[in-house]
């Protein structure tokens, strides 16, 4: 076992670091697929970011005859490039597709966009994004010519003529396709389509989708209508000369195209796709573009973009916990298609020549750290109820089969009717009895009764949706009145009840004030239960129960129990009854309250300030404050004057006494509080 580790530690410390966190990334996509098939998650399968390179021609001017190349193409999927550091080495590149000079727009279209197109119809969402410096081809890859058209003509050709097969007649699902087209100038996104409608705000729904709101969405049904919305639209787009494109892409064109179906019968499921072809500004020298002004704040804002851009696909990458997609409004809108769950597609564009060798090495790093997102495409699928037309219903079929038997009254049952009754329709056959049809809202009825008929009109599609076994049934129906009958004997029992009380009261008004509250009452009346009144209890300090042990025939009151009256409002008679309520109340006789307080004034006047503090509610601070009150204006006259010292009010100043001559009648000395 530790040969076969030491083993392993050797073999991983020969592979490069990228290729351990590739195998490792494919070790764990493998394992997550596996557990999904399995059932334990319902993670979607990963789908790697594809990457294909495309090597424009050279460009004829002043500067391509004495310029030499920089690329070469090895096979369709890999390249090398000369190392600038040392001049004998070059750098091999490998991707998912290689294009090369002679490569046609035919050529990228069939070989890299178009697999991607059948995955719309499943609703799931793809994106193709042109990547790479400025004057590299990017908007000829996207657009091309009218003699040669690129990835976006080409691409809307090939949809719409899938939409218009899956969505012939008899066929399951019915297609519709919207398009909508912005750009990101200067971090504002811009309607091309409305170009008034001013900057637009990017949002995120509940479910994590990326939505504009206020972005202008035009139907299309053929490629004449779209030529009609797009052309226009582009010359909305902003661009400028500089030194090396006459027609330079001043901000990132995207191109968003919407494919919703419906399905046409039952279980009416909607599906929604979304194709984003992007056409990304190039990143910028301005020491060789020489942007001055408004196309130097341009090239500024492009370059931070793409910057954002790198950062995100590095997060990705290296599975930080934050990714930066809200640096900038091009990553936020590119959120579903690097790391989200789009099938995307980078065509990274480079340059031959090699003045522009910086340019071309930088897309080819950035290209080779983008093929190595995982994305996670999932179909976008909801349930969208049916509108059915509304029918009329009659009552019969409204009322169940006991509120249609009451309905007809006691005459139609005892003569009968002269006519048969007509046989019920299928569709009310089929109901269940479970929830009777005129408890419940009209309108869930006639829908209910319609998607019932629809379903039985199509054949063998199984037993009926609203039907349930006949034996069931029949034990049901019999519960049901069982039940019903039930009811009625208690209903007409209450009756019997209350008219018997009713007829007592009249006769026997003086039974009523005597009326026991075990007699039975209607129930539609509350009765009110009063309760016991609690027993008397007297609390009395142990030296006074000892006082009045020893003299039998001294009074004292200490603490005695107040009634209280409160109002209650009787259900059955007009006047309030009055009822006495409980509550302690302390009492105390003349001549102890007297003894009582002359023994407080003497504390006063000759106790210090630890015998004051034996008072009830007088603590360390007011025992000096009456100590020195005393010393300054003489000895009290009465107890009344504390409150000069202390402050206290007129109720306070008897809850002081009655809480302290208590004690000092009895000889005790109670503790500060």
């Amino acid at each position: 076992m530790e040969r076969r580790a030491q083993g392993r530690s050797r073999m991983d410390a020969g592979v490069p670091a990228r290729r351990r966190r590739e195998m490792a990334t494919a070790t764990s996509g493998a394992g997550r697929c596996r557990l999904s098939k399995v059932g334990a998650g319902r993670r979607p399968p990963p789908a790697r970011v594809r990457v294909a390179v495309r090597l424009r021609p050279f460009v004829d001017g002043a500067a391509g005859e004495s310029d030499t190349p920089c690329v070469r193409g090895l096979d369709s999927c890999s390249l090398e490039i000369a190392n600038w550091r040392n001049h004998q080495e070059t750098l091999k590149y490998q991707f998912d597709a290689f294009y090369g000079e002679r490569s046609s727009q035919q050529d990228i279209y069939a070989g890299s966009v178009q697999p991607i197109l059948r995955h719309l119809l499943e609703g799931q969402n793809a994106s193709v994004l042109a990547y790479g410096p400025t004057g590299a081809g990017k908007t000829h890859t996207m657009l091309g010519s009218p003699e040669q058209p690129g990835v976006i003509p080409r691409a809307l050709m090939d949809l719409l003529q899938l939409t218009r097969e899956e969505s012939a007649e008899g066929r399951p699902w019915a297609l519709s396709v919207t398009m909508s087209y912005l750009e990101i100038y200067q971090e504002k996104v811009l309607d091309l389509l409305e170009p008034s409608s001013g900057d637009l705000v990017i949002r995120e729904d509940c479910r994590g989708n990326i939505l504009i709101p206020g972005l202008t969405q035009k139907p299309i049904t053929s490629f004449a209508d779209f030529e009609r919305h797009f052309l226009p639209a582009s010359r909305n787009r902003t661009v400028g000369a500089t030194r090396l494109n006459q027609r330079s892409s001043r901000s990132h064109a995207v191109l968003l195209v919407k494919v919703d179906q419906r399905e046409r019968l039952a279980p009416f499921r909607q599906r929604e796709g979304k194709l984003y072809l992007i056409d990304l500004a190039g990143s910028e020298d301005n020491r060789r573009t020489g942007n001055k002004g408004l196309r130097l704040k341009e090239s500024g804002a492009i370059n931070t973009s793409l910057f954002v851009l790198g950062k995100v696909v590095d997060a990705l990458n290296q599975g930080l916990p934050r990714v930066p997609y809200r640096d900038s409004k091009l990553t936020r809108l590119l959120q579903d298609s690097l790391g989200g769950s789009a099938h995307s597609i980078l065509i990274a564009n480079i340059a031959p020549e090699r003045r522009f060798y910086l340019d071309t090495v930088s897309a080819l790093n950035f290209a080779a750290r983008s093929k190595e997102v995982i994305n996670r495409p999932f179909t976008n699928e909801s349930l969208q109820l049916h509108v059915l037309a509304p029918i009329k219903l009659s009552k019969k079929e409204l009322l169940g089969p006991s509120e249609a038997k009451r309905a007809r009254g006691p005459e139609e049952e005892e003569t009968g009717s002269p006519e048969p009754p007509a046989a019920p329709s299928s569709t009310s056959q089929k109901l269940s009895p479970l929830q009777k049809l005129n408890s419940m809202d009209p309108a869930m009825v006639e829908r209910l009764l319609s998607l019932d008929r629809l379903l039985g009109s199509q054949g063998s599609q199984g037993t009926p949706l609203l039907s349930t076994p006949r034996r069931e049934r029949m034990v049901l129906m019999k519960t049901v009145e069982a039940k019903d009958l039930e009811i009625e004997r208690l209903k007409m029992k209450q009756k019997e009840l209350e008219a018997k009380v009713l007829a007592q009261e009249a006769a026997d008004p003086k039974e009523k004030e005597n009326y026991s509250p075990t007699m039975l009452r209607p129930l539609a009346r509350r009765t009110v239960t009063v309760a016991k009144p609690l027993k008397k209890a007297v609390v009395m300090p142990l030296q006074l129960i000892q006082e009045q042990a020893a003299y039998p025939n001294t009074e004292i009151h200490i603490l005695k129990k107040k009634g209280r009256k409160r109002k209650l409002e009787s259900l059955d008679a007009s006047e309030p009854e009055e009822k006495g309520e409980d509550c302690w109340e302390l009492q105390i006789s003349p001549e102890l309250l007297a003894h009582g307080r002359q023994k407080i004034l003497d504390l006063l006047n000759e106790g210090s300030a630890r015998d004051l503090r034996s008072l009830q509610r007088i603590g360390q601070k007011k025992a000096q404050l009456i100590v020195g009150w005393r010393e300054l204006h003489g000895p009290f006259s009465q107890v009344e004057d504390l409150e000069r010292v202390e402050g206290i009010s007129g109720k306070q100043m008897e809850s002081f006494l009655k809480a302290n001559i208590l004690g000092l009648a009895a000889g005790q000395r109670c503790g500060p509080s």
